[in-house]
């Protein structure tokens, strides 16, 4: 039995008239004889009486008749329910992010992307690079923002956002009245560095970074969050490497400088699992993407 033969039933046995039925299905009628003929053959019961003046639907034709239009009407809601997810009605999206990324324009799109899917649950959270790849490994989580390339072959990523590198005083430093500064002569400063253990290549990129502006720093702290870096600045504590984006904190006491030209750039990731995410994944990523 095929969802074609339930169609042409429920329309015979509405019109009770092979020709009227065959027109409103636009067919013939020996195609519409045959198509109930093999639905009487799987169900192994006679759905009409007819004769060259009638057509008529036995018993078990009429039980058959509710049973039909709740199979066809199921099968439509189904179709639809697939459609919507598809288009990401009902989908829940889960994001992890780093700290960072609240000064990215991150939360503003996710807020355009909810206003235009309002039936997409989203829901963030908070963790290193290294711990997003692992829960993206474990399927706790369907999209991350990393602060590293190097990921599992397993996982899809793509550049999220690129942007330079800023040095970060206190707003009392002598070097803080322009709007530029020369690493080089901050080498006797102390450096407040992103954690090693948190993130190994922002760590080994700041560093690199310093050798080429000719700065020649002393590790003094390491934190686990870039608002901890800028924090520590405006406490007096030392002076940082960190990404534009950071001068939008809106931490007082600190001023964000831009230094030389570099190579070196902080960079985001985009990071998901194609074997286990969510339909509307790939439209979020999209959206996201956009300026």
């Amino acid at each position: 039995m095929e969802f074609r033969h339930l169609k042409y039933f429920v329309v015979l046995a509405d019109e009770l008239h092979f020709g009227r039925a065959a027109k409103r299905l636009a067919i013939s009628q020996p195609p519409l004889s045959l198509n109930i003929q093999q639905l009487e053959a799987s169900l192994g019961a006679t759905l009409f009486e007819r004769n060259s003046k009638s057509v008529k639907l036995t018993p078990a034709g009429v039980a058959f008749r509710e049973i039909a239009f709740r199979l066809l009407a199921e099968a439509e809601e189904g179709k639809e329910r697939v459609r919507q997810i598809a288009k990401g009605a009902g989908s829940r999206v889960r994001i992890g992010i780093v700290g960072s990324m609240l000064f990215r324009g991150l939360p503003e799109r996710l807020s355009a992307f909810q206003k235009a899917h309002p039936r997409v649950d989203i829901v963030l959270s908070e963790g290193n690079s290294s711990e997003q790849v692992d829960s993206l490994i474990r399927g706790q989580i369907d999209l991350g923002f990393v602060h590293t390339a190097r990921i599992p072959r397993e996982l899809s990523r793509t550049l999220y956002a690129s942007e330079p590198f800023v040095c970060c005083l206190p707003s009392y430093h002598p070097a803080a009245e322009g709007e530029a500064v020369d690493l080089s002569m901050l080498s006797a400063e102390p450096l407040i560095m992103f954690s090693r253990g948190a993130s190994p290549d922002y760590y080994q990129r700041i560093l690199a970074l310093c050798e080429e502006q000719g700065l020649q720093p002393t590790v003094r702290h390491e934190v686990r969050h870039w608002l901890s870096v800028v924090s520590l600045v405006s406490k007096g504590m030392g002076i940082a490497l960190v990404p534009s984006a950071l001068a939008d904190a809106g931490i007082g006491g600190v001023r964000f400088l831009s230094i030389g030209a570099s190579r070196y750039r902080s960079e985001v990731y985009a990071v998901w699992d194609e074997r286990q995410m969510p339909a509307v994944l790939p439209t979020l990523i999209e959206a996201l993407k956009k300026d």
